[in-house]
C-alpha cells in the first residue's frame, strides 16, 4: 500500500475506493439502514485523479477547476470529478491525493490515482497501444493498409486483456490482507465515444456506430468489461467475507453520449478546451482557451469528461441503477446475492 500502514475494512473504486475499519451501520428515518463509512481509499487513473500527477510530474494549470474550485485543483476537469461527487455523497471531505504533499489530510482515506497509471507492472500498459493506434491514424495515409493495421491493433489489444485482467485478483488479495472487505468496482467507460477517437475516425464511417463512436474501440471495452465481470464473479468465491458491487459506468456513459441533445449537452464529438493540459501558444494561436458553456460539453479536453458529465454519470451510478447487486453506495456494505 505504498508505504500505508493502516488498516483497510472497505474497498471501492475506478479501479475500487476503500473505506478504513472506521465505520457503522446507521438507521434512516425510513427504518433502512445505510453504512457510515468514515474514510474512502481510491485507486484510479485521471479520470480520479485529484491532484497526484499534478503535484508528482506535470502541473495541471488554468482553466482545469475554473468552474468550482476557481482556480486549478490537481484535477484533469473544469471541476469535479466522480470521485468528489462520491466523497460528497459519503459526506466526507474530497479526497487529497497520496503523491501531493502540500497541505494534504489523510484521516479521510487517500487517493492513489495517478494520470496514466495502469494495474500492469511498469514498462507495458495497453493505453501505450492506444496511443501507438491514435498516431498511426493521424499521421498515416487512410488507405485499405490502414484498416488491416487497425485492426491488428485491435487485436493485440484483445489479445492482452486476459493478462491485465489477470493482475486484479493479486491486487484483491493483498488489499484483503490489509482488513479490505468491500470493493465498489468500475468497469471502463466507452473509449470510443471520447472525441480524441472520433476526431481520428470522423472520415471513415465504416468504422463509426449509430451514435458516431469508433465501434473497434468500444467493442474493445466491452470485451474488457466482459471479462473484469467474470473475474468479480471468481472473487466472490474465493473472498466469501468479501462485497463486491460491479458498476457498469460503460452503460451509464454510452447513455450519456448517445443521447446528448436531449439531455441538454452539445454533440458528444464537440469539447470544451483544446489542449487544456498543455497551455500555451503555437502559430500565433492560444490554447488553453476554454468555451463559454462548459456544462453543456460532455467532455472537458477531449479526453476527460466535464463536471456536468460527471455530474450526469454520478447521480445514476450512486443509486444502485447500474451496479451489481443493485445497492447504492450507502449501502455498500450490505450483502445481496449477486444477480450474476
Amino acid at each position: 500500500m505504498m508505504g500505508f500502514s493502516w488498516k483497510l475494512f472497505y474497498v471501492f473504486g475506478i479501479l475500487f475506493w476503500g473505506f478504513s475499519q472506521r465505520w457503522r451501520t446507521v438507521e434512516s428515518n425510513g427504518g433502512s439502514f445505510s453504512c457510515e463509512f468514515r474514510a474512502i481509499y481510491n485507486f484510479g487513473d485521471s479520470n480520479s485523479d485529484t491532484g497526484g500527477i499534478s503535484a508528482a510530474m506535470s502541473e495541471i494549470l488554468s482553466p482545469n477547476g475554473e468552474t468550482f474550485f476557481g482556480h486549478p485543483a490537481g484535477r484533469a476537469c473544469d471541476g469535479r470529478l466522480i470521485i468528489d461527487f462520491i466523497a460528497e455523497n459519503l459526506k466526507l471531505p474530497y479526497l487529497s491525493a497520496y503523491l501531493d504533499s502540500v497541505g494534504t489530510n489523510f484521516r479521510h482515506g487517500a487517493n492513489f490515482a495517478t494520470g496514466g497509471s495502469s494495474i500492469r507492472p511498469p514498462g507495458y500498459s495497453p493505453f501505450n497501444l492506444w496511443v501507438q493506434i491514435s498516431q498511426f491514424i493521424q499521421f498515416k495515409a487512410r488507405t485499405t493498409s490502414l484498416y488491416n493495421q487497425l485492426t491488428l491493433n485491435i487485436k493485440q489489444v484483445l489479445a492482452s486483456i486476459p493478462d491485465i485482467i489477470g493482475q486484479l485478483p493479486q491486487a484483491i488479495h493483498t488489499l484483503y490482507n490489509e482488513g479490505a472487505r468491500f470493493f465498489w468496482v468500475h468497469n471502463t467507460g466507452p473509449i470510443g465515444c471520447l472525441p480524441v477517437s472520433v476526431l481520428y475516425e470522423i472520415s471513415k464511417p465504416w468504422n463509426l456506430d449509430k451514435n458516431g463512436c469508433v465501434r473497434l474501440q468500444n467493442e474493445v471495452a466491452v470485451e474488457f468489461n466482459r471479462q473484469l465481470k467474470d473475474m468479480i464473479s471468481q472473487l466472490r468465491a474465493q473472498l466469501p467475507f468479501a462485497r463486491f458491487t460491479y458498476v457498469d459506468v460503460y452503460s451509464a456513459k454510452y447513455t450519456l453520449v448517445s443521447d446528448a441533445k436531449n439531455i441538454g449537452f452539445v454533440e458528444a464529438v464537440n469539447f470544451c478546451c483544446g489542449n487544456c493540459m498543455k497551455k500555451g501558444m503555437a502559430n500565433g494561436t492560444v490554447y488553453g482557451n476554454p468555451c463559454n458553456h462548459p456544462s453543456k460539453h460532455i467532455s472537458w479536453d477531449g479526453i476527460h469528461y466535464s463536471q456536468a458529465a460527471n455530474i450526469w454519470v454520478a447521480e445514476r451510478i450512486l443509486n444502485g441503477s447500474f451496479s451489481d447487486p443493485p445497492l447504492s453506495i450507502q449501502s455498500a456494505c450490505h450483502h445481496q446475492t449477486t444477480i450474476l
